[in-house]
């Protein structure tokens, strides 16, 4: 079990910014031990330029990457997640699919960063603020020791991470 690979869901409503960048850092965070994924319910069907724009800066690969529905992780053949994280309140509230496997789940809210109004540089801030509390909280998630926690506790970690405020 130390081995495996732990499969990660973001969800947001427009999959075109919160959700991408938790794919993205997780991917690149969590080489060894998470392969991230991220869906919209209602995809943008690209992801926001400024998202790239961040990502870029922070040198993260962005190669594959595209807004995409949650459904296509809920046919039989798609890989069955371990967790799944919705990334936005809207997304939260929404009836979801059903997960195969009975994967965790956590609502693990984000200020929306393409609702901030303004120049480029107030725009790609909020966009920056975002990248920076996500990847906050994937480094918080993945320095809970996953294998030697019960899936009830895990679950209750997952929610109180949600539940922080970010810096």
């Amino acid at each position: 079990m130390e081995n495996k690979i732990y499969n990660v869901l973001f969800i947001c409503t427009g999959n075109s910014a919160r959700s991408i960048m938790a794919e993205v850092i997780m991917n690149h965070l969590g080489q060894e031990r998470f392969k991230a994924y991220s869906a919209g319910s209602h995809p943008r069907g690209e992801v926001h330029p400024m998202t790239l724009e961040v990502l870029s800066k922070q040198c993260y690969d962005l190669g594959g990457l595209r807004s995409k529905s949650w459904t296509e992780f809920a046919e039989p053949d798609a890989p069955q997640m371990d967790f799944i994280m919705t990334v936005c309140d809207q997304a939260a509230g929404e009836a979801c699919p059903a997960w195969p496997g009975q994967p965790i789940t956590a609502h693990w809210g984000f200020a929306d960063p393409t609702k901030v109004e303004g120049d480029h540089e107030q725009q790609l801030k909020a966009f920056a603020a975002a990248q920076f509390q996500i990847a906050n909280r994937i480094r918080l998630f993945m320095s809970l020791p996953i294998e030697k926690i019960d899936r009830m506790s895990l679950q209750t970690k997952l929610r109180e991470l949600g539940q922080q405020r970010d810096a």
